[in-house]
């Protein structure tokens, strides 16, 4: 039988970072935008609620819980709906958690999940966009090579979030044409963090690009050892992830544009009766319903094992589509009030524009 709403246990998780979103994200998101900072007691009380550690088992001190690509989505999704930018800070180490619990060997995992289940925020990234206009992330043009014992890494990469914190950075790189991860440590030689970049939109969040010349790493750090890694399933989990984020960011831009829709009033009337606005607020809210099934059904495969690739990628196609759709149209809603940063639909729109490239920046 098919269901369409969560558990009794999974809404309570919801209803928990929703209050956490309400609370401390959706209060601070325009101070953030706008310093490009975020506060570290806020990240520190998500932390708290255990995003990357429930899933660590126990014996390297995490909670043990069953992973679930679907209660994952939800809280993703959660999260983007107070802000995107802290979302993907929050849920960065999730870019290295996830990875090592999937495809690591038993001693990449007695070796790193332990520090993910401390009482502070852990730094930890990966690195796989790169800095083209081509950029393909089953032919990338990082290399690794084997090399004495090793591996030296090639490349360049770009939108490596908290690069320049990071206690471990999870590198994507093709060996023999074939994209595997690379776990660099902080201070690797070989490995050059430059500034920070300057972005349209997710400007709260600190985001670099990365040089790795001649930058070598043990054998060992191959994530999954010489079996490797199964990077299908990888930029699957992130292809779920991004499109629940992007259907957080879409639906806090049709909430806020509807409301104002019902309360401006021109003309004697709100403009929410007007047949071209109404007309507006109901596509974009049959986007974004639509896009949430679509990734329920796509982490309900995850958590069945299955091959998602197809289900994955027309996924995250149309939730491009629809976040970049939905944003634009709270724009226009606002008329001119949408263009000014008094209203937050302008944020919204830098951030849903990003959503095409930000490749392997989330993952559930």
């Amino acid at each position: 039988m098919v269901a369409f709403s969560p558990s009794e246990d999974q809404q309570m998780i919801v209803n928990m970072v929703k209050q956490f979103a309400t609370d401390e994200m959706r209060k601070i998101y325009r101070h953030c935008d706008e310093s490009g900072d975020i506060p570290p007691g806020v990240i520190d009380k998500a932390w708290g609620m255990g995003f990357a550690s429930s899933a660590i088992p126990e014996k390297f001190g995490g909670a043990g819980e069953e992973r679930s690509a679907v209660t994952a989505s939800l809280l993703a999704e959660e999260l983007a709906w107070g802000d995107l930018s802290m979302g993907m800070h929050i849920l960065s180490p999730s870019l290295f958690v996830v990875p090592v619990l999937l495809s690591g060997t038993e001693e990449q995992k007695a070796k790193y999940l332990p520090a993910f289940c401390g009482q502070k925020f852990h730094t930890a990234t990966a690195a796989l966009l790169e800095p083209r206009f081509n950029f393909d992330a089953n032919a990338l043009v990082t290399t690794a090579a084997r090399k004495n014992g090793g591996y030296v890494l090639n490349g360049q990469k770009c939108f490596v979030p908290l690069a320049a914190d990071a206690s471990q950075l999870l590198v994507y790189a093709s060996e023999s044409g074939k994209t595997q991860g690379f776990i660099v440590d902080k201070g690797a030689a070989g490995m050059k963090i430059s500034e920070r970049e300057k972005n349209m939109g997710i400007k709260a969040l600190a985001t670099y690009e990365l040089t790795l010349d001649n930058c070598r790493v043990p054998a060992e750090n191959r994530l999954g050892g010489e079996k490797g890694c199964d990077f299908n399933l990888l930029q699957n989990c992130s292809r779920v992830a991004l499109a629940a984020m992007s259907v957080g960011v879409a639906k806090a831009a049709f909430e806020y544009s509807r409301d104002y829709a019902k309360t401006r009033v021109a003309f004697g009337e709100p403009i929410a009766s007007r047949q071209a606005i109404a007309f507006m607020l109901a596509e974009m809210a049959m986007e974004i319903d639509a896009t949430r099934l679509l990734a329920w059904e796509a982490a309900w495969l995850l958590d069945k094992k299955k091959d998602v690739t197809r289900e994955a990628y027309l996924l995250k196609n149309y939730a491009d589509d629809m976040v970049l759709m939905v944003t634009d149209r709270a724009v226009q809603i606002l008329g001119g009030h949408g263009y000014i940063r008094e209203h937050p639909v302008e944020l919204y729109l830098r951030n849903g524009r990003g959503f095409a490239t930000f490749d392997g920046m989330a993952m559930i």
